[in-house]
């Protein structure tokens, strides 16, 4: 991923991530999952369940999930049964915490495509060819214009967009607090857990400092031609399920 400026269309990196400079992911897959117990200390879990059940909800037949890590939610859509017609594709920039995820999968991978692909150009799969796109935890470390846009390409009319992502605590001073609880916290956690990764908490805790609230995500949502944009905030908005549709 080449990294951006920050501009007003949303083409910004909160983290100012590099997989091409970094290569973080890949070192810790091993110690991913471990590391969101700890920094989210297991909510992560709850969150993620609420974003397969927004998916459960939809009708489709072709589920692409971006930057799925170790597969936290395609598993979870898959262990609730996936029909002869339907298409589930994983996929990540990193092939190690591609590995991960396939692992996790058990008899389910069967089920399941897994590909290497940059968010950012979903190079192979075609225009209007995924009826609903997914994406958890991931654009504060991708240029997220540039995924949004590319979410809308893939999309077929009427498709559906299902994201989760960081947020803002809707009390300034309670949402200042977390902040400063996470700085404390976070590269302590992150220090222990990988070993001395430091680039492994920096860049998640960066993104959560710089990513933009709720109501300005779905503003840029908006702006880039998505309708029936709508989010929903959880654990007091720490972070967010954003939903929107590409138009007909």
């Amino acid at each position: 991923m080449a990294l951006l400026p920050t501009t007003p269309s949303g083409d910004a990196n909160a983290a100012e991530f590099s997989s091409a400079a970094d290569d973080v992911f890949g070192r810790i897959a091993g110690r991913y999952d471990l590391l969101c117990d700890l920094f989210s200390l297991g909510i992560h879990r709850l969150w993620k369940r609420r974003v397969a059940r927004h998916i459960a909800r939809e009708p489709w037949r072709c589920l692409l999930d971006a930057a799925s890590g170790t597969g936290d939610v395609v598993l979870r859509v898959a262990q609730g049964g996936v029909a002869a017609d339907q298409q589930v594709i994983a996929s990540d920039i990193s092939p190690q915490m591609l590995a991960v995820a396939r692992r996790r999968a058990g008899p389910a991978a069967g089920s399941m495509e897994f590909r290497v692909m940059d968010a950012c150009a979903l190079a192979g799969v075609a225009d209007a060819s995924v009826d609903l796109y997914s994406m958890s935890l991931g654009l504060k470390i991708c240029e997220r214009g540039q995924v949004l846009r590319e979410a809308l390409r893939v999309l077929r009319p009427g498709g559906r967009l299902v994201t989760l992502e960081a947020s803002s605590i809707v009390w300034p001073r309670l949402h200042r607090a977390y902040l400063a609880y996470m700085r404390l916290c976070m590269p302590l956690i992150g220090y222990v857990a990988t070993g001395g990764d430091a680039s492994a908490y920096r860049y998640l805790l960066k993104g959560i400092e710089d990513f933009p609230g709720a109501e300005a995500l779905a503003q840029e949502m908006r702006d880039l031609g998505y309708t029936e944009v709508a989010f929903e905030r959880l654990s007091l908005g720490i972070v967010a399920i954003h939903t929107a549709r590409k138009p007909l």
